[in-house]
């Protein structure tokens, strides 16, 4: 089922296919620069695989939801979508959610296990990071060359419409800032109890394998990771049948 749904008085583009008896629900956090059409079938296809009803969803500024607000982002910027996050499951009913979180979408799941562990059973990363890297300031360094010399505004817009130069600086801007460089949430991660699985690229242009490592050492629960060869920041899309099969099992395991 599609749907706008307000959340403190902001719209958001929901889609949410509920599930009767179901063990767990699988959210879908999307990346910097992502939306919900974006993830394509990933969603359907992980949900069927492993019998759980599913919800994704656009954050604020993103595809089908609200514009962002008049307030430029802060350095807790993915704090406050946690909480949007807990918000929004809340009042959908749902308290038994496995979430799947890619880049920034992870970040927010690892925020939102920490700070919510009565509705986060489960946390699913690829990509994510806890702390800034040099990697990533390059990997967004090389973005902003693409977005002011390629055709990637228009490849942008197809999903985001007239929100994409706020989508795009939004993430570019506050990341390059120097109020950013010291930006991390390790403090929150031995908060986080429930499994965690960790799946991450070798070839990630965003980041190293010391973000892996920092949340499989850190949290308190269940920590499994997967580093996939010859894969980057997608691995959903890059390697779909293997990270499928890797969440079904993990899945298992709680």
């Amino acid at each position: 089922m599609n749907q706008i749904t307000e959340i403190n008085g902001v719209g958001l583009f929901v889609q949410h296919e509920a599930k009767p008896d179901t063990r767990y629900t699988l959210v879908f956090l999307h990346d910097s620069l992502g939306c919900a059409v974006l993830w394509r079938d990933f969603p359907q296809q992980l949900a069927q695989k492993t019998d759980c009803a599913y919800l994704v969803y656009d954050r604020q500024g993103y595809g089908q939801s609200a514009p962002f607000g008049a307030q430029p982002r802060q350095q807790d910027y993915m704090e406050k979508e946690a909480d949007v996050l807990a918000a929004l499951l809340e009042q959908l009913g749902i308290g038994n959610a496995v979430l799947f979180g890619h880049s920034d979408g992870g970040t927010i799941a690892l925020l939102a296990a920490a700070k919510y562990p009565e509705i986060v059973v489960g946390v699913v990363t690829e990509g994510a990071h806890v702390f800034v890297e040099e990697i990533t300031l390059k990997g967004i360094r090389e973005a902003v060359e693409s977005y002011q010399t390629t055709n990637l505004p228009e490849k942008l817009a197809k999903y985001h419409g007239s929100k994409t130069d706020g989508v795009f600086w939004a993430w570019a801007a506050t990341w390059l800032s120097e109020m950013y460089r010291d930006w991390n949430i390790e403090h929150f991660l031995p908060k986080i109890q429930c499994p965690v699985l960790v799946i991450q690229g070798e070839n990630d242009e965003f980041g190293t394998l010391a973000q892996v490592e920092a949340i499989v050492s850190q949290v308190s629960g269940q920590a499994e990771q997967l580093i996939l060869p010859a894969v980057g920041h997608n691995p959903h899309k890059e390697a779909q049948a293997e990270t499928i099969e890797v969440v079904a099992a993990f899945l298992q395991t709680f």
